[in-house]
């Protein structure tokens, strides 16, 4: 069972091209899987790109049938078809709008590395919203996804309708990430000098991906913890994944994290009065959900869900206690 928890306190305080309903050769829609090949939603679907205002390409998802508008924040690596509960149970009543972070997938990579920063990707969203003429949106973010929307919501507080922050943090993700219990004073130097080396080592970098997709195992056996029986389920999406996470954008993926450990919102969490909800496993090893916790405490309107049963994945693995509390908070939190 989730465990709600609810901290409120005061405080004072383009250019864009359509590129239609595009689908894969097995009619599929791109970057989705086959558990989307008889979604409802479908007809709905374009795929559409525009330009950041570092004149970085950008390439995001509409679909839905709604006048309101929801932004889909994803994970480092995560893409349209980690969102499936969500997609599924709003996109009749909500515009939904997703996007590839620079670097990654359809989108271009910047000239330089260090416009791979959080900032960076805000000014991406930005660029989609005002080119899709969308004034307010809920944000919902996922894993890397939080850090993002709440960078938004720090930076643009008038076009944030309210916050959906999942398996997120506020910033500095290696000094808690692989830490459940208490952050390791010496690891994020360690991690950085990794990643450092791994970008140095393109070759290495790409053998240790290869090697990596072992990983579909111990994370497969935590899906039937917290899925049960529909773990058999999320399997091709566990491993379509992988392959987003260890592909082609291997070495932005890793840069990546080094950015999200250089940014922090922590400073700026009690100034963000838009509604907040915020969800948290607590089988979660990469945010731990005591930042999730945090998080709550220092925002002035959040509500916070524990999930007992759920890792990084609660969108996927507990969709039952997600997805309704999601639709509570559009229909009676949310101000669009």
């Amino acid at each position: 069972m989730a465990r709600i928890l609810r901290a409120r306190r005061r405080v004072v305080q383009s250019k864009t091209v359509s590129a239609g309903r595009q689908t894969n050769g097995n009619g599929n829609v791109n970057g989705s899987g086959d558990v989307e090949k008889h979604a409802t939603w479908k007809s709905t679907y374009e795929e559409r790109r525009t330009v950041a205002p570092d004149g970085t390409g950008l390439a995001y998802e509409v679909l839905g049938t709604g006048q309101r508008t929801v932004i889909l924040a994803n994970g480092l690596g995560g893409r349209l078809y980690a969102w499936m509960p969500a997609i599924e149970a709003f996109w009749r009543d909500y515009r939904l709008i997703t996007w590839d972070y620079r670097g990654l997938f359809g989108s271009e990579s910047p000239k330089s590395k260090r416009k791979l920063s959080v900032a960076n990707h805000v000014d991406d969203v930005m660029a989609i919203l005002d080119a899709e003429k969308v004034s307010r949106a809920v944000f919902v973010g996922w894993s890397m996804g939080v850090q993002v929307s709440l960078d938004v919501a720090a930076s643009f507080p008038d076009r944030v309708a309210g916050l959906v922050l999942i398996n997120g943090t506020h910033g500095h993700v290696l000094s808690t990430g692989f830490q459940p219990l208490v952050s390791i004073p010496f690891l994020p130097k360690r991690l950085h000098a990794l990643l450092d080396w791994l970008q140095d080592h393109h070759e290495v970098a790409h053998q240790l991906a290869r090697l990596s997709r072992v990983m579909e195992i111990p994370m497969w056996l935590v899906m039937r913890l917290t899925a049960g029986p529909r773990a058999s389920e999320l399997t091709p999406l566990l491993g379509r994944y992988m392959d987003d996470v260890l592909g082609p954008s291997f070495t932005n993926y890793l840069r990546l994290f080094q950015e999200l450990d250089a940014h922090s919102t922590y400073h700026l969490l009690r100034h963000i009065e838009a509604p907040a909800l915020i969800i948290s496993g607590m089988l979660d090893i990469l945010t731990p959900p005591y930042q999730s916790k945090e998080m709550a405490r220092r925002m002035p309107d959040a509500e916070y869900v524990r999930l007992w049963r759920s890792s990084h994945f609660s969108m996927l693995e507990r969709p039952e206690i997600v997805v309704p509390a999601m639709r509570r908070f559009l229909e009676e939190r949310a101000r669009f």
